[in-house]
Protein backbone atom coordinates (compact mmCIF):
# COMPACT_ATOMS: atom_id res chain seq x y z
CA UNK A 1 0.00 0.00 0.00
CA UNK A 2 2.88 2.32 0.85
CA UNK A 3 4.54 2.33 -2.72
CA UNK A 4 7.62 2.85 -2.17
CA UNK A 5 8.17 0.68 1.01
CA UNK A 6 6.51 -2.19 -0.71
CA UNK A 7 8.52 -1.78 -3.90
CA UNK A 8 12.05 -1.90 -1.48
CA UNK A 9 10.83 -4.64 0.72
CA UNK A 10 9.77 -6.83 -2.47
CA UNK A 11 13.05 -6.35 -3.99
CA UNK A 12 14.97 -6.84 -0.77
CA UNK A 13 13.02 -10.20 0.02
CA UNK A 14 14.77 -13.09 0.12
CA UNK A 15 13.55 -16.93 1.36
CA UNK A 16 16.15 -17.38 3.24
CA UNK A 17 14.98 -14.08 5.29
CA UNK A 18 12.25 -15.34 5.55
CA UNK A 19 12.65 -18.82 6.86
CA UNK A 20 15.61 -17.15 9.05
CA UNK A 21 12.58 -15.15 10.77
CA UNK A 22 10.43 -18.20 11.02
CA UNK A 23 13.05 -20.19 12.65
CA UNK A 24 14.66 -17.13 15.43
CA UNK A 25 10.19 -17.26 16.68
CA UNK A 26 10.87 -20.83 16.78
CA UNK A 27 13.62 -20.84 18.28
CA UNK A 28 12.30 -17.93 20.59
CA UNK A 29 9.85 -19.70 21.85
CA UNK A 30 9.85 -23.48 21.01
CA UNK A 31 6.38 -25.27 19.85
CA UNK A 32 4.18 -22.63 20.79
CA UNK A 33 3.66 -20.94 17.53
CA UNK A 34 0.08 -22.56 16.04
CA UNK A 35 -0.61 -19.93 12.97
CA UNK A 36 1.29 -19.28 10.00
CA UNK A 37 3.20 -16.32 9.77
CA UNK A 38 3.36 -14.00 6.53
CA UNK A 39 6.23 -13.34 4.68
CA UNK A 40 5.75 -9.20 5.23
CA UNK A 41 4.52 -6.81 7.09
CA UNK A 42 2.09 -4.14 5.42
CA UNK A 43 3.02 -0.91 5.34
CA UNK A 44 0.57 1.74 5.67
CA UNK A 45 0.72 5.04 3.89
CA UNK A 46 -0.30 8.94 6.09
CA UNK A 47 -3.62 9.35 4.59
CA UNK A 48 -4.78 6.16 5.07
CA UNK A 49 -3.74 5.52 8.68
CA UNK A 50 -5.73 9.06 9.08
CA UNK A 51 -8.74 7.76 7.56
CA UNK A 52 -8.34 4.65 9.83
CA UNK A 53 -7.57 6.67 13.00
CA UNK A 54 -10.88 9.18 12.68
CA UNK A 55 -12.81 6.25 12.35
CA UNK A 56 -11.52 5.15 15.64
CA UNK A 57 -12.47 7.99 17.33
CA UNK A 58 -15.91 7.96 16.14
CA UNK A 59 -16.49 4.27 17.11
CA UNK A 60 -14.60 5.07 20.22
CA UNK A 61 -16.78 8.39 21.26
CA UNK A 62 -20.01 5.91 20.71
CA UNK A 63 -18.51 3.45 23.56
CA UNK A 64 -18.17 6.26 25.38
CA UNK A 65 -21.75 7.80 25.59
CA UNK A 66 -23.88 7.78 28.44
CA UNK A 67 -26.33 5.45 27.43
CA UNK A 68 -23.89 2.52 26.01
CA UNK A 69 -23.80 0.62 29.01
CA UNK A 70 -28.00 0.90 28.46
CA UNK A 71 -27.95 -0.17 24.98
CA UNK A 72 -25.90 -3.17 25.04
CA UNK A 73 -26.98 -4.72 28.79
CA UNK A 74 -28.82 -7.38 26.36
CA UNK A 75 -25.63 -8.07 25.39
CA UNK A 76 -24.60 -10.30 28.19
CA UNK A 77 -26.11 -13.45 28.46
CA UNK A 78 -28.46 -13.39 31.80
CA UNK A 79 -26.66 -16.70 33.04
CA UNK A 80 -23.03 -15.68 31.41
CA UNK A 81 -23.10 -12.13 33.84
CA UNK A 82 -19.92 -11.67 35.88
CA UNK A 83 -20.03 -9.51 38.61
CA UNK A 84 -17.64 -6.76 39.64
CA UNK A 85 -17.63 -5.20 36.00
CA UNK A 86 -15.52 -1.97 36.37
CA UNK A 87 -16.81 1.28 33.89
CA UNK A 88 -15.47 0.65 30.81
CA UNK A 89 -13.95 -2.18 28.71
CA UNK A 90 -9.80 -2.82 29.38
CA UNK A 91 -9.17 -3.44 26.02
CA UNK A 92 -10.58 -2.55 22.53
CA UNK A 93 -9.71 -4.05 19.32
CA UNK A 94 -10.92 -2.58 16.11
CA UNK A 95 -11.02 -4.65 12.88
CA UNK A 96 -10.50 -2.59 9.28
CA UNK A 97 -11.00 -4.36 5.99
CA UNK A 98 -8.73 -2.56 3.53
CA UNK A 99 -10.74 -1.35 0.38
CA UNK A 100 -11.08 0.96 -2.30
CA UNK A 101 -13.27 3.25 -3.84
CA UNK A 102 -14.93 4.33 -6.93
CA UNK A 103 -12.02 6.52 -7.30
CA UNK A 104 -9.56 3.99 -6.72
CA UNK A 105 -8.45 5.57 -3.25
CA UNK A 106 -7.31 3.64 -0.38
CA UNK A 107 -9.89 3.16 2.51
CA UNK A 108 -10.92 0.89 5.81
CA UNK A 109 -13.90 -0.34 6.13
CA UNK A 110 -14.94 -1.59 9.54
CA UNK A 111 -15.36 -5.50 9.89
CA UNK A 112 -15.50 -5.84 14.05
CA UNK A 113 -15.08 -4.59 17.21
CA UNK A 114 -13.99 -6.27 20.26
CA UNK A 115 -13.89 -5.20 23.95
CA UNK A 116 -11.30 -8.29 24.67
CA UNK A 117 -7.43 -8.36 25.02
CA UNK A 118 -5.95 -9.45 21.43
CA UNK A 119 -2.23 -10.66 20.75
CA UNK A 120 -0.57 -7.48 22.90
CA UNK A 121 2.14 -9.57 23.67
CA UNK A 122 3.17 -11.15 20.72
CA UNK A 123 2.46 -8.75 18.41
CA UNK A 124 5.32 -6.40 19.92
CA UNK A 125 7.83 -10.02 19.51
CA UNK A 126 6.59 -9.95 16.20
CA UNK A 127 7.08 -6.37 15.22
CA UNK A 128 10.33 -6.42 17.04
CA UNK A 129 11.17 -10.26 14.72
CA UNK A 130 10.28 -8.44 11.31
CA UNK A 131 12.78 -5.46 12.04
CA UNK A 132 15.21 -7.20 12.83
CA UNK A 133 15.46 -9.99 10.04
CA UNK A 134 14.03 -7.80 6.95
CA UNK A 135 14.89 -3.87 5.69
CA UNK A 136 11.74 -1.66 7.68
CA UNK A 137 11.84 2.07 6.65
CA UNK A 138 12.97 3.77 9.60
CA UNK A 139 10.03 6.16 8.68
CA UNK A 140 7.29 3.35 9.36
CA UNK A 141 6.21 2.51 13.12
CA UNK A 142 4.87 0.27 14.72
CA UNK A 143 3.91 1.55 17.69
CA UNK A 144 1.85 4.84 18.82
CA UNK A 145 3.29 7.58 21.15
CA UNK A 146 5.89 4.94 22.34
CA UNK A 147 9.59 4.69 21.96
CA UNK A 148 10.38 1.43 21.53
CA UNK A 149 9.56 -1.85 23.26
CA UNK A 150 10.56 -1.37 26.09
CA UNK A 151 8.21 1.55 26.69
CA UNK A 152 5.85 -0.69 25.37
CA UNK A 153 6.28 -3.34 27.94
CA UNK A 154 6.22 -0.40 30.69
CA UNK A 155 2.81 0.21 29.26
CA UNK A 156 1.19 -2.75 29.20
CA UNK A 157 2.53 -3.46 32.98
CA UNK A 158 1.14 -0.46 34.38
CA UNK A 159 -2.28 -1.68 33.03
CA UNK A 160 -2.00 -5.45 34.13
CA UNK A 161 -0.45 -5.72 36.95
CA UNK A 162 -1.02 -1.98 38.43
CA UNK A 163 1.84 -2.31 41.11
CA UNK A 164 0.27 -5.85 42.03
CA UNK A 165 3.41 -8.81 42.56
CA UNK A 166 3.57 -10.68 39.09
CA UNK A 167 2.54 -13.59 41.18
CA UNK A 168 -0.30 -12.19 42.55
CA UNK A 169 -1.55 -11.82 38.76
CA UNK A 170 -2.58 -14.38 36.48
CA UNK A 171 -3.67 -14.84 32.26
CA UNK A 172 -6.88 -16.61 32.83
CA UNK A 173 -7.73 -19.11 29.69
CA UNK A 174 -9.17 -22.60 29.67
CA UNK A 175 -6.63 -25.35 29.01
CA UNK A 176 -4.11 -22.66 27.65
CA UNK A 177 -0.94 -25.00 26.54
CA UNK A 178 -3.72 -25.67 23.93
CA UNK A 179 -4.89 -22.55 23.03
CA UNK A 180 -3.72 -21.82 19.14
CA UNK A 181 -2.44 -18.36 20.33
CA UNK A 182 -0.64 -19.76 23.63
CA UNK A 183 2.57 -18.04 21.72
CA UNK A 184 1.28 -14.91 23.29
CA UNK A 185 0.30 -16.22 27.02
CA UNK A 186 4.64 -17.21 26.61
CA UNK A 187 5.47 -13.90 25.26
CA UNK A 188 3.42 -12.38 28.33
CA UNK A 189 5.08 -14.20 30.71
CA UNK A 190 8.76 -13.02 29.56
CA UNK A 191 7.34 -9.21 28.88
CA UNK A 192 5.25 -8.88 32.81
CA UNK A 193 6.59 -12.22 34.45
CA UNK A 194 2.90 -13.55 34.97
CA UNK A 195 1.85 -16.95 34.10
CA UNK A 196 -0.86 -18.59 32.11
CA UNK A 197 -3.56 -20.77 34.72
CA UNK A 198 -5.86 -22.70 33.21
CA UNK A 199 -9.28 -21.86 34.67
CA UNK A 200 -10.04 -25.63 36.30
CA UNK A 201 -6.64 -25.01 38.34
CA UNK A 202 -8.53 -21.95 40.20
CA UNK A 203 -9.41 -22.37 44.04
CA UNK A 204 -11.93 -21.00 45.73
CA UNK A 205 -12.11 -20.44 49.24
CA UNK A 206 -14.88 -17.43 50.30
CA UNK A 207 -14.64 -14.81 48.18
CA UNK A 208 -11.10 -15.44 47.65
CA UNK A 209 -9.28 -17.21 44.59
CA UNK A 210 -5.82 -19.08 44.79
CA UNK A 211 -3.55 -21.32 42.42
CA UNK A 212 -0.68 -23.31 42.71
CA UNK A 213 2.86 -22.53 41.99
CA UNK A 214 5.98 -24.76 43.08
CA UNK A 215 3.85 -26.39 46.13
CA UNK A 216 2.42 -22.75 47.11
CA UNK A 217 -1.08 -21.65 47.42
CA UNK A 218 -1.14 -18.22 45.66
CA UNK A 219 -3.95 -15.63 46.51
CA UNK A 220 -5.19 -13.86 43.19
CA UNK A 221 -5.40 -9.92 42.94
CA UNK A 222 -5.72 -9.03 39.58
CA UNK A 223 -7.07 -11.70 36.45
CA UNK A 224 -6.27 -10.74 32.92
CA UNK A 225 -8.97 -12.33 31.10
CA UNK A 226 -8.24 -14.59 28.31
CA UNK A 227 -11.10 -16.68 28.08
CA UNK A 228 -14.78 -16.66 27.17
CA UNK A 229 -17.83 -18.03 27.46
CA UNK A 230 -17.09 -19.91 24.43
CA UNK A 231 -14.81 -21.94 24.78
CA UNK A 232 -16.02 -22.95 28.46
CA UNK A 233 -19.64 -23.76 26.44
CA UNK A 234 -16.59 -26.56 24.54
CA UNK A 235 -16.86 -28.85 27.95
CA UNK A 236 -19.99 -28.95 29.45
CA UNK A 237 -19.11 -31.59 32.09
CA UNK A 238 -16.74 -29.59 33.49
CA UNK A 239 -16.54 -29.45 37.14
CA UNK A 240 -14.23 -26.91 38.47
CA UNK A 241 -14.09 -25.17 42.18
CA UNK A 242 -14.77 -22.07 40.77
CA UNK A 243 -16.93 -20.90 38.11
CA UNK A 244 -16.82 -17.50 35.86
CA UNK A 245 -20.05 -16.06 37.30
CA UNK A 246 -19.07 -16.48 41.14
CA UNK A 247 -18.83 -13.54 42.92
CA UNK A 248 -15.21 -13.32 44.01
CA UNK A 249 -12.57 -10.30 45.47
CA UNK A 250 -10.55 -9.94 42.64
CA UNK A 251 -9.97 -7.46 40.37
CA UNK A 252 -10.45 -7.88 36.26
CA UNK A 253 -8.26 -6.99 33.57
CA UNK A 254 -10.95 -7.49 30.40
CA UNK A 255 -13.87 -7.91 32.42
CA UNK A 256 -15.73 -10.65 30.42
CA UNK A 257 -19.24 -8.33 30.11
CA UNK A 258 -17.19 -6.37 28.27
CA UNK A 259 -16.41 -9.29 25.43
CA UNK A 260 -20.19 -9.18 24.87
CA UNK A 261 -20.58 -5.22 25.16
CA UNK A 262 -18.45 -4.10 22.29
CA UNK A 263 -18.86 -6.96 19.88
CA UNK A 264 -20.95 -7.35 16.63
CA UNK A 265 -23.45 -6.49 19.32
CA UNK A 266 -22.44 -3.01 19.42
CA UNK A 267 -22.12 -2.03 15.04
CA UNK A 268 -26.03 -1.14 14.26
CA UNK A 269 -25.30 1.99 16.87
CA UNK A 270 -22.11 3.15 14.95
CA UNK A 271 -22.30 5.24 12.06
CA UNK A 272 -20.10 6.61 9.59
CA UNK A 273 -18.32 7.03 6.32
CA UNK A 274 -16.09 3.83 6.64
CA UNK A 275 -18.66 2.25 9.02
CA UNK A 276 -20.75 -0.63 6.60
CA UNK A 277 -24.69 -0.53 7.32
CA UNK A 278 -25.58 -2.62 10.23
CA UNK A 279 -28.47 -4.13 11.57
CA UNK A 280 -30.13 -6.16 13.61
CA UNK A 281 -32.13 -8.71 11.66
CA UNK A 282 -35.04 -8.01 14.50
CA UNK A 283 -35.20 -4.30 13.54
CA UNK A 284 -35.95 -4.58 9.56
CA UNK A 285 -39.91 -6.79 10.75
CA UNK A 286 -39.68 -8.65 7.81
CA UNK A 287 -39.03 -6.03 5.45
CA UNK A 288 -35.73 -6.92 4.23
CA UNK A 289 -33.23 -4.88 1.60
CA UNK A 290 -34.26 -6.20 -1.90
CA UNK A 291 -30.41 -6.24 -2.72
CA UNK A 292 -29.32 -9.00 -0.18
CA UNK A 293 -26.55 -10.37 -2.20
CA UNK A 294 -24.78 -7.48 -0.50
CA UNK A 295 -24.89 -8.40 2.61
CA UNK A 296 -23.86 -10.81 5.18
CA UNK A 297 -25.88 -12.32 8.33
CA UNK A 298 -23.58 -12.39 11.57
CA UNK A 299 -24.54 -14.00 14.84
CA UNK A 300 -24.12 -11.95 17.35
CA UNK A 301 -22.65 -15.30 19.72
CA UNK A 302 -20.09 -16.34 18.34
CA UNK A 303 -16.22 -16.34 17.43
CA UNK A 304 -13.49 -16.09 14.99
CA UNK A 305 -16.14 -16.35 12.08
CA UNK A 306 -18.46 -19.19 13.28
CA UNK A 307 -21.57 -18.99 12.00
CA UNK A 308 -21.14 -16.57 9.43
CA UNK A 309 -23.33 -16.58 6.34
CA UNK A 310 -22.11 -14.49 2.57
CA UNK A 311 -25.02 -15.89 0.89
CA UNK A 312 -28.20 -15.53 2.32
CA UNK A 313 -32.40 -15.38 1.36
CA UNK A 314 -35.15 -13.46 2.66
CA UNK A 315 -36.65 -16.89 3.61
CA UNK A 316 -33.59 -18.05 5.11
CA UNK A 317 -34.14 -14.46 7.81
CA UNK A 318 -37.95 -15.22 8.24
CA UNK A 319 -37.23 -18.88 9.53
CA UNK A 320 -34.86 -17.32 12.08
CA UNK A 321 -36.14 -18.29 15.53
CA UNK A 322 -34.16 -15.57 17.80
CA UNK A 323 -33.77 -12.51 14.66
CA UNK A 324 -32.58 -10.19 17.80
CA UNK A 325 -29.34 -12.12 17.65
CA UNK A 326 -28.29 -11.65 14.68
CA UNK A 327 -27.16 -8.93 12.46
CA UNK A 328 -27.40 -7.80 8.86
CA UNK A 329 -24.30 -5.96 7.31
CA UNK A 330 -23.52 -4.47 4.05
CA UNK A 331 -20.43 -6.65 2.86
CA UNK A 332 -17.36 -5.28 2.67
CA UNK A 333 -15.28 -6.05 -0.84
CA UNK A 334 -11.80 -6.66 0.42
CA UNK A 335 -9.42 -5.35 -2.11
CA UNK A 336 -6.03 -7.10 -3.00
CA UNK A 337 -3.63 -4.18 -2.16
CA UNK A 338 -0.26 -6.24 -0.88
CA UNK A 339 1.73 -6.64 -3.95
CA UNK A 340 3.45 -10.49 -3.09
CA UNK A 341 5.82 -12.03 -5.63
CA UNK A 342 2.64 -13.93 -7.57
CA UNK A 343 -0.02 -11.54 -7.34
CA UNK A 344 -1.92 -9.65 -4.84
CA UNK A 345 -3.27 -10.19 -1.15
CA UNK A 346 -5.93 -8.44 0.72
CA UNK A 347 -5.56 -7.44 4.20
CA UNK A 348 -7.40 -6.64 7.54
CA UNK A 349 -5.53 -4.30 10.29
CA UNK A 350 -6.67 -4.54 13.75
CA UNK A 351 -5.93 -1.24 16.33
CA UNK A 352 -5.52 -2.80 19.48
CA UNK A 353 -6.15 -0.05 22.62
CA UNK A 354 -5.44 0.15 26.17
CA UNK A 355 -8.15 1.87 28.83
CA UNK A 356 -6.93 2.42 31.99
CA UNK A 357 -9.80 2.16 34.77
CA UNK A 358 -9.00 6.05 35.87
CA UNK A 359 -8.57 7.37 31.88
CA UNK A 360 -11.28 9.24 30.00
CA UNK A 361 -10.77 7.27 26.99
CA UNK A 362 -8.36 4.01 25.34
CA UNK A 363 -4.74 4.69 24.61
CA UNK A 364 -3.96 3.10 21.02
CA UNK A 365 -0.79 1.12 21.59
CA UNK A 366 0.19 -0.96 18.56
CA UNK A 367 -1.76 -2.90 15.60
CA UNK A 368 -1.91 -6.54 13.82
CA UNK A 369 -2.46 -7.34 10.28
CA UNK A 370 -3.49 -10.11 8.38
CA UNK A 371 -2.71 -11.07 5.06
CA UNK A 372 -5.45 -13.82 3.13
CA UNK A 373 -6.19 -14.77 -0.71
CA UNK A 374 -9.07 -17.07 0.51
CA UNK A 375 -12.79 -16.04 0.32
CA UNK A 376 -12.40 -14.88 4.34
CA UNK A 377 -9.88 -13.40 6.55
CA UNK A 378 -8.75 -16.65 9.11
CA UNK A 379 -6.53 -19.69 8.85
CA UNK A 380 -9.10 -22.05 7.49
CA UNK A 381 -9.72 -20.29 4.25
CA UNK A 382 -6.15 -19.63 3.30
CA UNK A 383 -4.18 -23.30 3.78
CA UNK A 384 -1.71 -24.28 1.38
CA UNK A 385 -0.73 -20.60 0.11
CA UNK A 386 1.95 -18.21 0.71
CA UNK A 387 2.11 -14.21 1.65
CA UNK A 388 -0.81 -15.09 3.95
CA UNK A 389 -1.35 -15.12 7.61
CA UNK A 390 -0.33 -13.50 10.55
CA UNK A 391 1.85 -10.02 10.34
CA UNK A 392 2.89 -6.85 11.51
CA UNK A 393 1.79 -3.31 10.69
CA UNK A 394 4.49 -0.49 10.21
CA UNK A 395 2.37 3.04 9.72
CA UNK A 396 3.82 5.79 7.98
Amino acid sequence: MHKLAREAFNQSFSEKKYQDFAAYIESSFPGQLEFRIAETPVFVPADLKEKILRTSDQIIETLRSPDFVAKTDRAVPGNQYVPGENAHTSFLAIDYAICKNENGELEPQLIELQGFPSVFGYQAFLSEAFKTHFDIPQDLEYLFGLANYSEYAAKLKSLILAGEDPESVILLEIFPDKQKTRIDFAVTEQMLGIKAVCYTKLIREGRELFYEKDGRKIRIKRIYNRLIFDDLLNYPDLITNYHFTDEVDVTWVGHPNWFFRISKFSMPFLQGPYIPETRFVSDYRGEFPSDLENFVLKPLFSFAGSGVKLHITQAYLEELADPENYILQRKVVYEPVIQAPDGLVKCEIRMMYAWNDDSEKPELLISLSRLSRGEMIGVRFNKDFTWVGSSATFFE
